[in-house]
């Protein structure tokens, strides 16, 4: 067995011991953890960002326009001293105000678009028969839609579609939480398969 996979078995073990309650050993691969991914995660940035996009095109290629972007960059430091914090405001602001710009056509696109031309698809297909998912999804937005309208209150047939409209929002909160759970399962199956079989030995 090599010292990696030891390292691996022995921290893995460590984290599962909060499953008992928690000790020093947890708290040690916790932080060993958080530790080692800020300063990987620093590392990384140093590399692929501050030297290969800012310092080796600014004073090899000689790309003058990159000195906006170092300029910001350096007036985030102006925080750390209470004369000049104000000046972090500025590439904060552009940087929240850019990152908007480019985030809300993306996701206008993906939450609000598509979700829309999904709910207006035809309900029948080209061979005449009902689209069932089709007639489904118009269903579950227009009764979801109902439950939240509140100008009018909910009785009768209304009331019976807001009604519908919230076990619609019950079922996609169960697939919601399901999805993670499962991806949470995944997780745990895949650490359980290194101790049984890299660390362990005790399967094949």
């Amino acid at each position: 067995m090599d010292i990696s996979t030891l390292v691996a078995g022995f921290l893995t073990l460590a984290i599962f011991s909060f499953l008992y309650r928690d000790n020093p050993v947890y708290k040690m691969a916790e932080s060993l953890l958080i530790g080692v991914s800020i300063g990987y995660t620093l590392v990384i940035i140093w590399t692929t960002t501050i030297v290969d996009i800012m310092v080796v095109p600014l004073f090899s290629d000689g790309k003058l326009g990159l000195i906006i972007p170092l300029v910001l960059g350096l007036m985030m430091f102006a925080r750390f001293h209470s004369k000049t914090s104000a000046l972090s405001k500025i590439p904060i602001a552009v940087m929240i105000g850019s990152g908007a710009g480019v985030a809300i056509p993306v996701m206008l696109e993906a939450r609000t678009l598509k979700q829309i031309s999904a709910t207006v698809s035809p309900l029948v297909t080209e061979s005449g028969t009902p689209d069932i998912a089709a007639l489904v999804v118009l269903t579950g937005v227009l009764c979801t839609m109902s439950y939240f309208y509140f100008s009018r209150e909910h009785k009768g047939a209304f009331g019976q579609a807001a009604k519908l409209g919230t076990w619609f929002l019950m079922l996609f909160f169960g697939t919601t939480f399901g999805y993670t759970v499962m991806s949470r399962m995944s997780t745990l199956i895949g650490r359980m398969e290194f101790l049984l079989s890299d660390f362990l030995h005790l399967v094949d």
